[in-house]
């Protein structure tokens, strides 16, 4: 069987690709190089060096014929997108639709698309939240995820495309570039190790579900695997770590030696946010098994022969 992964030189992509081919997969890759990296690949997948808004996509599709698609390619930063709306929409919206026209066009079996749970929901009622939670992004990013989400439930109705929807926490671990739109372990990591000044965004007291890489990677499997049809899924701890708690722990793992220091709070992003995951472990069978502490201590090891 062969799956076609957007993004798959990108952090997490890249670990979801080396997942699939362990496990039999023929993968293909589509990534525009954008904010993934060559050395992420797996020299195992075929790969396009290719925007998911580009016509010749349709060409991809025609010469691969993929059973599988898993849709990982995005603008994934909430910042940029509070400061270009219009490019986020462009690439997650129009990428998207592009990408399930030609989905729709070549009789694709499956459809596995990453969503955020840490933006879609925006500034939670009740914690931790879970799929029946309102929906109210407050960030662009967040609303063209969830926007996608709902044709995707359209292109199921209407053509019959099985799909399932992951909706990420903060996902960490090895490759996560420091820079760009990284996320704050690979930042502070990076920081800490260079002896750098690392800066937290406000207080602080902001508080995120971080779950490790690997994980992720094995929700993807599995959501190739299932007899669900169609579906939308939390992927997380269902408990919230602060960026202060964050900031000692990684600390102590790299033998950082400065204090903290406060900068101004973000736009845009959301102050408390975990997630529940039940619903996953029942119709899916996942759920995390990597500690915070063990899957942070990985990290840093990883960063640490990153600089030798």
């Amino acid at each position: 069987m062969k799956v076609l992964v957007t993004g798959g030189a990108g952090f997490i992509g890249s670990h979801v690709v080396d997942l699939y081919l362990e496990r039999g997969y023929e993968v293909v890759v589509i990534d525009n190089l954008s904010t993934g990296r060559e050395s992420n690949l797996n020299p195992r997948a075929t790969f396009y060096k290719l925007d998911i808004r580009s016509q010749e996509l349709a060409e991809v599709f025609e010469r691969e014929r993929p059973d599988f698609v898993n849709h990982h390619a995005a603008q994934m930063d909430v910042r940029y997108s509070v400061e270009h709306p219009i490019f986020d929409a462009d690439v997650n919206i129009l990428g998207s639709l592009n990408l399930l026209e030609c989905v729709r066009q070549y009789d694709v079996q499956r459809f596995v698309y990453i969503s955020s749970g840490g933006a879609v929901y925006g500034e939670p009622i009740y914690l931790p939240c879970d799929e029946e939670h309102p929906v109210a992004p407050i960030s662009p990013y967040g609303a063209s995820k969830y926007s996608v989400e709902q044709y995707l439930y359209m292109y199921f109705v209407n053509y019959g495309l099985e799909y399932v929807v992951l909706r990420y926490p903060n996902v960490y671990g090895p490759r996560q570039n420091p820079h760009g739109e990284a996320g704050v372990v690979a930042i502070f990591t990076s920081q800490m190790l260079a002896d750098q000044q690392a800066i937290i965004n406000g207080d602080g007291e902001q508080e995120r579900d971080f779950v490790y890489v690997k994980d992720c990677a094995e929700a993807n499997l599995l959501a190739m695997n299932t007899g669900v049809t169609h579906g939308v899924y939390n992927l997380g701890s269902s408990k919230g770590t602060t960026i202060n708690e964050l900031f000692l722990t990684l600390k102590k793992l790299t033998g950082y030696q400065n204090e903290a220091v406060h900068g101004p709070a973000k736009v845009g992003e959301t102050r408390r946010i975990y997630l529940n995951a039940e619903k996953v472990y029942t119709e899916l069978g996942w759920s995390p098994i990597t500690v915070l502490e063990a899957g942070l201590e990985k990290t840093v090891a990883y960063y640490q022969e990153a600089v030798e």
